[in-house]
C-alpha cells in the first residue's frame, strides 16, 4: 500500500520488481486489496502485451493512514 500510496499507480511488474515478490504472492496479496476496496485495477494492452495499473482508492488511502496512526500510537506507547 506504501508504494501505491506514494505514487499516482504502478503496473503489476514494476510492483513485483521493486518488492522482490514471486507473481503469485504479489498476485494474492493484490487480490486481497482489491476486495477489500482498497486499490483501483485497470487493465489494458501495451502492444500486444496486457498491462495491469493498480492504484490506491480513496477508502485504502484513508485504511493506510489509519494503519499509520495506529503504528504510530504503539510507537509511542513502547516509549513511556
Amino acid at each position: 500500500m506504501s508504494v501505491l500510496v506514494a505514487n499516482e499507480n504502478y503496473d503489476f511488474n514494476s510492483l513485483k520488481e521493486l518488492l522482490n515478490a514471486t507473481d503469485g504472492n504479489l498476485a494474492s496479496h493484490l487480490k486481497a486489496l482489491e476486495k477489500e476496496d482498497y486499490i483501483t485495477v485497470h487493465k489494458t494492452f501495451v502492444g500486444r502485451k496486457p498491462n495491469t495499473q493498480y492504484a490506491a482508492s480513496k477508502i485504502g488511502r484513508e485504511a493506510f493512514v489509519k494503519h499509520l496512526d495506529a503504528l504510530e500510537n504503539l510507537i509511542k506507547q513502547q516509549k513511556k
